[in-house]
């Protein structure tokens, strides 16, 4: 889970200045809020809304009859195609990152509080190790519509679900011939076309980060026609009796939470779920291996927040990541 938020920047466009209005639409929704803006009249909450009760049904551990959670408990189930885009997009990160991207490492991630079910008690390097060895995404397969998996792992998909649920919606705007919109689920977003009612491109902020729980805009980006997720640090970590600083990322090599000094990563790709779950997964890899990284995958956008030796921050832009 990321505890970052974007903020869709409903700024004042008074040089192109139009006389269409926008439908705006929000709401509660996956443990967070969503906004969708979109061009045209019609009111799709009620569509929209059963797109999310789906979505949740299939993907979300916190609902205990899920089929993510029947799986997790090994229960025979049937997954439907929402689970087997997520399920086949992770493997894909998963290879493509050398592990760094894993879902299979929800059993840790609980163990250590940062996910749904209650933490262990005098939590220890043997209690890891013992977890460790239902790590790993060659413990599950999937066979057409069932999930075979090692009894014992755990599947968590809350690192790349937000991204997808936000493409569910992409997708159905675009089912309904909208070609201008903005769909944003808990700092996750996706845009197509322009903002006609300003009669300019989508503005999105990028959070600063502050450890004081006060929110506010680093910068404002320009996005058309693609995604961007970001994974943040500085809301949800730990700090051990030395005074270091670790993120609720749990690096799936040790099964310990990782020490950074990487404040934050947005990513942009052309889609939200790829874009979700690689935000996570560079958090994870650490700069000079993103680096290295993106040298081969000239289509991934990435900006850096990070803190330098004396503490203040610094930036890092990779693959033409939009300036404003």
């Amino acid at each position: 889970m990321k505890y970052l938020t974007f903020f869709v920047l409903l700024v004042m466009v008074f040089s192109c200045e139009t006389d269409l209005e926008n439908t705006k639409l929000s709401g509660p929704v996956f443990g967070t809020s969503y906004t969708i803006i979109y061009d045209g009249e019609m009111d799709y909450t009620e569509q929209i809304d059963s797109l999310f009760e789906t979505v949740n049904q299939s993907l979300s551990t916190y609902i205990p009859n899920s089929d993510i959670s029947k799986i997790n408990r090994n229960e025979p189930t049937a997954i439907d195609e929402h689970f087997k885009l997520v399920l086949d997009a992770s493997k894909r990160i998963h290879k493509a990152t050398n592990g760094a991207f894993d879902p299979t490492i929800g059993i840790v991630v609980n163990a250590w509080d940062f996910g749904p079910e209650g933490k262990i008690v005098e939590l220890d390097s043997m209690k890891i190790d013992s977890m460790m060895q239902y790590v790993g995404f060659d413990k599950v397969n999937r066979v057409d519509d069932k999930v075979l998996k090692m009894q014992g792992a755990f599947l968590d998909f809350n690192a790349i679900a937000k991204g997808y649920g936000v493409d569910v919606i992409g997708t159905f705007l675009e089912s309904q011939g909208i070609q201008n919109y903005l769909v944003e689920i808990g700092g996750e977003i996706r845009v197509k076309g322009q903002n006609l009612e300003k009669g300019s491109p989508w503005k999105v902020g990028l959070d600063e980060p502050r450890f004081d729980g006060e929110q506010s805009v680093y910068k404002a980006i320009s996005l058309k026609d693609e995604a961007m997720a970001t994974s943040g640090t500085y809301r949800k970590f730990k700090v051990d009796d030395q005074g270091n600083r670790y993120a609720h990322i749990i690096n799936t090599e040790t099964g310990y939470p990782t020490k950074t000094n990487v404040l934050s990563v947005s990513v942009i790709a052309e889609d939200c779920m790829t874009a979700d779950a690689y935000a996570t997964a560079f958090q994870a890899m650490g700069i000079e291996k993103v680096s290295s990284f993106l040298e081969t995958h000239p289509d991934i956008k990435v900006f850096f927040i990070y803190e330098n030796d004396d503490k203040a921050l610094e930036t890092l832009s990779s693959n033409n990541f939009p300036k404003d």
